[in-house]
């Protein structure tokens, strides 16, 4: 079966932003079948929709599926696999987090809200995961690298690399490609 890779963007993101639509066309060009799809409400991502999104998208879980997920895409990927029973090829993370800080005011801390405080059963997503490749950058305006770092080692067995300077890795950091990403994806499926 052909390998199919979803790549989940990020709060107030969409399939044309940031590097998505670069990583898809080098992704295709390698034979593998790519879909980027537009999460709901971005401006105010819920869990519930997200997953549930996330859910009617994939349809079939195997290990031919792998994801890539950016800040909140990773969460999303990771409170959907908690909820299924068996393994995915494996994912890479792009600014994934557990913890925010230096959040802009009071609306994006109601919207983070539920995302920090609803526990995620990382038991389980580690057990459908298979393989996960996380990078971090060590300018990351929201912070909590070497906390999130840990977290995604210590209890998701993650490989970690932390980039210089890339930000959050979005278009407004400069970040219109992203090889590392397309690399350490090519890593897992071998």
């Amino acid at each position: 079966m052909k390998k199919i890779i979803f790549i989940i963007h990020r709060w107030d993101g969409n399939p044309e932003s940031d590097w998505y639509l670069w990583l898809k066309k080098e992704l295709e060009m390698k034979g593998f079948k790519v879909e980027v799809p537009e999460m709901p409400n971005t401006a105010e991502p819920k869990i519930d929709a997200w997953v549930s999104h996330l859910s009617q998208i994939v349809k079939k879980i195997d290990d031919d599926i792998y994801f890539i997920g950016h800040s909140i895409g990773c969460q999303t990927i990771m409170r959907y696999l908690q909820t299924v029973n068996k393994k995915i090829g494996g994912s890479v993370f792009v600014a994934g987090w557990f913890n925010l800080k230096n959040l802009e005011n009071e609306e994006v801390k109601n919207v983070a809200q539920p995302w920090l405080n609803t526990k995620i059963d990382l038991n389980k997503v580690k057990i459908n995961i298979n393989k996960l490749t996380v990078i971090l950058s060590d300018s990351d305006p929201y912070d909590y690298i070497e906390e999130n770092k840990n977290i995604f080692e210590n209890k998701l067995n993650a490989k970690v690399i932390v980039e210089k300077e890339k930000g959050h890795f979005t278009s407004y950091d400069n970040i219109t490609e992203l090889p590392i990403v397309l690399n350490e994806l090519l890593k897992l499926i071998k």
